[in-house]
Parts: structure tokens; sequence; C-alpha cells
């Protein structure tokens, strides 16, 4: 068995949503790099903006651990890819501590990943409304799973000196220890919407400004020595990391010849900030050359563009400016119009279709998209319907639904999956080179969705 080298690591995680993990887990990110350590930003589960605020604070990208979209065998590779060369990973948790995808036990929750991980994990309480029950709290999550090591506690939303002092006598009993003790401060608040978080590239100033304050309030109230030596704690991981050229199994002269190198355009900027690190990086290794362009911006697709990616975001917030950048709406239905591979999840849908929101969009699909009070969010079960330039007719892979928006009607003519859901439908179109759905899917668990991607760009 490879014993991979051991990087210190950390599991942020809380009883429940809404306890202060970003706070916390970001804060702390930032705390120690702030020390000059090279640390590791990850996120358990789907979430695409925490991840963002996680790279703001190291500097380095931020990356998810999905159990249930990539499986538990690529949570350990991946996490390994993500941390190489760092002094020190923190993984902000899901929701509650052992919450996971629904009707699956454990799969997919914050325990199960550390547990996969090996890491020790730090459990954040709001103790704002409680004293004494504080370590009927504590002590109820330390003892559910014996697998999981709950190695300390850090305090959130203390109202007083003397609030505090109650709470860590109730802990004494307990024995876990408490590494930090935390007020409520405004300026670490960020604000929301209606699919959480505002993102970072949104409000890059105030995000800034945010984690500062993050780190400084994190600093101030956690044992950072303490929390440094908890991660040191963590246990020896086997296997190896995660590699995307290997994921691929592209020959290396298909990978080395510039001739051979499809321009692929991702969309990007403030209205696209949905994506995982991992796609851009298995179309590199498959052969393509990857430029990101911005719909709000740029009215040109790059130069030779071959393929189009785009992803998840909030075009339902920009739809007016998008709608205004007609040279750029034209561009991207030519290229669909010409059969060259276009992949669109989520917001792309929303881009690709005649409207959003009354505003015209890309009209590249027949259907109508606009926003709903009601919000769509799950894992689901998908296989391919047809032959896609995403997959071949038969192909299972699992995704996340994460929308408050409705496009009428709900799937082409050629739909793009069948879920297995409770009604057991189909969603999304294909129609020539475009693939454009409501499910975000995570490629590293299918990689030869971005080695088919690109050599349908070659071909096209």
């Amino acid at each position: 068995m490879v014993r991979s080298p051991s990087v210190p690591r950390l599991v942020v995680a809380a009883p429940s949503s809404g306890s202060g993990k970003t706070t916390v887990a970001t804060g702390l990110m930032a705390a120690f790099a702030a020390r000059g350590l090279a640390v590791s930003p990850h996120k358990v589960g789907p979430d695409y903006i925490d991840p963002g605020y996680h790279a703001l604070a190291t500097g380095r990208v931020g990356r998810n651990l999905d159990a249930y979209l990539c499986g538990p065998e690529l949570v350990g590779p991946l996490f390994l890819h993500g941390a190489r060369g760092c002094d020190v990973a923190v993984v902000e948790g899901v929701m509650g501590l052992y919450d996971g995808a629904a009707g699956e036990g454990e799969l997919a929750s914050t325990a199960h990943v550390a547990k996969l991980l090996r890491a020790p994990v730090v459990l954040v309480v709001d103790a704002s409304s409680q004293s004494r029950s504080v370590a009927a709290l504590v002590h109820g999550f330390v003892s559910w799973d014996p697998e999981v090591r709950v190695g300390g506690v850090i305090l959130n939303k203390v109202a007083s000196d003397r609030h505090e002092v109650m709470l860590r006598e109730a802990l004494e009993q307990t024995g876990v220890p408490v590494l930090g003790v935390l007020r409520r401060t405004p300026q670490v608040d960020t604000p929301s919407r209606h699919l959480g978080l505002v993102p970072v590239a949104e409000r890059r100033t105030e995000a800034v400004e945010a984690v500062a304050a993050m780190a400084a309030q994190v600093s101030d109230g956690c044992d950072l020595d303490a929390l440094m030596g908890l991660a040191r704690g963590a246990g020896a991981l086997s296997g190896a990391a995660w590699d995307a050229a290997e994921a691929v199994s592209l020959p290396d002269h298909q990978t080395t010849r510039p001739d051979e190198k499809p321009r692929v355009a991702v969309a990007g900027g403030e209205a696209f900030t949905f994506s995982y690190a991992e796609h851009t990086e298995l179309l590199t290794a498959a052969g393509a050359e990857v430029v990101p362009f911005d719909p709000l911006r740029d009215e040109e697709l790059p130069e030779g563009t071959r393929g189009l990616v785009i992803g998840g975001g909030f075009p339902e917030v920009y739809a007016a400016e998008l709608s205004a950048n007609e040279p750029l709406r034209k561009a991207v239905a030519h290229l669909a119009e010409s059969g060259a591979p276009v992949a669109a999840e989520c917001a792309g849908l929303l881009y690709l279709c005649r409207e959003l929101d009354g505003q015209p969009m890309c009209g590249v699909l027949d259907a109508g998209a606009r926003m709903t009070g009601r919000l769509t969010l799950g894992y689901r079960d998908a296989v391919a319907v047809g032959d896609s330039v995403l997959a071949a007719a038969g192909t299972r892979l699992r995704g996340h639904e994460f929308h408050r928006t409705a496009v009428e009607p709900g799937a082409g003519a050629e739909p793009a999956w069948g879920l297995r859901t409770p009604q057991r439908r189909v969603e999304g179109f294909v129609r020539r080179g475009v693939h454009a759905s409501y499910l975000h899917t995570h490629w590293a668990a299918q990689p030869g969705v971005a080695r088919r991607f690109v050599e349908r760009c070659r071909t096209s």
C-alpha cells in the first residue's frame, strides 16, 4: 500500500448550518497564511461560493471534496492533488457534521469526508443562546460516531467574558479542549441572496476586507499553535494524488503538439463564477488550449474558439447586462449553429435560452427562462439519454441541482439526462454540438467527458 506524504489537516465542522463554519474556516486559512504557511483550502460538498473566499484567504485555488459526485474513492486523491506542496490544509464542512446526501446515511457528510481523510475535526458551536447545555451538545457530537475524532471546539458568538467562563466550565466535563472563543463581529458578516453568499468576484474590495476581518478575529480568539498541533496529528493517507493527465490517459504526443490543441473558451466574470478547477485541468490535459472570457465585457469569443464551456453562476442578476452585449450573444449563437461543441451548465443553460426574465439571450435553445420563488436543490443520479459531445448514450454519472429559475420547456426533443428522482424525469437539451442542462457535474468522476469534448473540438 502506497503511503502519501502526510499533510497536516483539519476539518472545520458544526452542529448545523449558520454556526459560523465559513467564518472560522476562512479566517483560519488566512491566519495560517499570514504566518507564511502554504495553506491548501478545501470545501466539503458541491458549494461553489465558499471556495472563492478560501482562495482569497490563501492565494490558492479552492477545491471541493464531494463523496457523492466523485465517489468516496476519489476524496483522498483529490485532496492530495490540491494539497501538493502545502504546509497545512483546512477543510470547511457542509451543513451539520453528520448531515449527508438525503437517504444515503453518512455519504457525502462532513463526518464521512473527515474519516476518508483521517483528519481531526474542529467543532464550531454557536453559543449565543446557551450556557451549560453546550456540554451536552458537544458530548453528543463527540460520542455519536467513535470513528470521527473531534479534537476541539471553537465557541462562536459568545456574548461576554462571563458567558465565556460559563461555557468553559461546562465543557471541562466533556474533556474536549476549547481551541477558540469568538465574539460576534459585524465586519466578518458576508451578504447573502437567493443561493447563498454573494461570490467574491462580485464584491472584490468588500470581500478582501471581510476575509481580513475573519483572519484578525480567528488570530485574536483562537489558539493557532494548538490548532496546528491538532492538524499535525492527522493520519497518513494511502494512495497517490489525483493527476489530470493520468485521468484522461492521453498519449504524450497529443499533449505536446500545439497544432493539435483546439482552443476552448470558458466563461467567467461576475455572472459565471461556478466551476470546478479540475474541469479546466482535465480539458488542458486532454489537449485543449483553455482561454477564459467574460460574457459581460467581451464582445467577441477568443479568436479561433473551437469549443465553448459555460458553467454556473448568476446570470439572472446580470440579465440586462448580458442581454446588452448583443455582439457576443450573436457570436455564441453562430458558434453553436456551426456545430462546434458547447457545454452549458445551469447558468450556461439560461444564457443559451431565447430570453431570461424578458431579456433576450443567445437564442441557441428554443426555450425561455425565468426566476421563480421555488428552490430546486439536491443530488441527482443521471444517465445520458443519447449521444452528445459530453457522453455516449447510457453513460451514468452523478450531479447536483441548485437554482431558483425555471426553463420552459424543461427538456428538448433530445434531452440531456434522464434523472432518477421520484418523478424519473428527463431534463436538458442536446442539439447538434450543444449540451445544455441544469445539472452540475464533477468531471473528475468521469474524465472521459473532458476527453470526448476535446476530441469533438478537434474534429468539428
